[in-house]
């Protein structure tokens, strides 16, 4: 039988398996609307140490498989803001917090999928532009030069190797850089030898890494980042805090 445990690609320490899910267990269960059961399990493993939850499975996933099984025409079921919606709220967000700093950003919105927050920040006078690893882009990270700021709006939770996320950002980060970012922690959600209730733990989503707030700070701490909260979805990391981020990073 195949051993589908592995270390925790946070801290190194042995994770263990925590439970199964079925793959089309997906966030829209959150409004009750459930998906039909297709058979096909995903185990989740869990760190004792840090508590990461993740499924080591996706990791041997091809960019084809993620395009036919998850990030396909009917992803819009399953994730009906990720189109507009989110995009126009999270460019609020950094109005509100930045609006009198725009001028000393370069802000790089990171896993932005349609580039729809950037365009919206653009026509408010921001200089911004935006990155998609998914799928692969024909646009080197190294092209683009350093930002200020960077973005990554439910993102973390969607990757599969979170090591090489974290590398790309630190190579874009300049050295006073805030990196603002979103997903829901999991402390109080999932926990040691319990069945994942949790309706953010889900495979059809491509929720595939579930962080708690220690692995969120440790996870930082291997690329020398600082790491906060405002709130148990909304984080950020820095190594110097931009002075006109100074209002924000106290």
């Amino acid at each position: 039988m195949e051993n589908k445990t592995k270390d925790c690609p946070v801290c190194n320490r042995q994770s263990v398996l925590l439970d199964v899910v079925d793959f089309n267990k997906s966030c829209e269960e959150a409004r009750g609307k459930f998906l039909p059961l297709t058979g096909v399990s995903i185990y989740y493993s869990h760190c004792p140490n840090c508590s990461f939850t993740f499924a080591p499975e996706f990791e041997k996933w091809t960019e084809s498989d993620f395009l036919k099984y998850i990030y396909n025409d009917d992803y819009i079921q399953i994730d009906p803001d990720y189109i507009d919606v989110r995009p126009k709220n999270n460019s609020e967000v950094l109005k509100q917090l930045f609006a009198d700093q725009k001028s000393f950003i370069r802000h790089l919105d990171y896993g932005g999928g349609n580039g729809k927050l950037s365009q919206l920040l653009n026509q408010d006078g921001w200089n911004s532009e935006t990155y998609d690893p998914f799928p692969a882009s024909s646009l080197s990270l190294s092209d683009l030069g350093k930002f200020n700021l960077i973005t990554a709006f439910e993102v973390f939770e969607h990757v599969p190797n979170i090591n090489i996320l974290m590398s790309n950002l630190a190579e874009v980060m300049s050295d006073d850089c805030l990196v603002l970012f979103s997903t829901l922690v999991s402390d109080g959600n999932i926990k040691s030898n319990s069945r994942i209730n949790w309706w953010y733990a889900s495979p059809r989503n491509g929720h595939i890494s579930l962080f708690s707030k220690k692995s969120l700070e440790l996870l930082g701490s291997k690329y020398n980042l600082n790491f906060g909260s405002f709130s148990d979805g909304f984080h950020c990391y820095w190594r110097l805090v931009p002075n006109w981020a100074k209002h924000v990073i106290k």
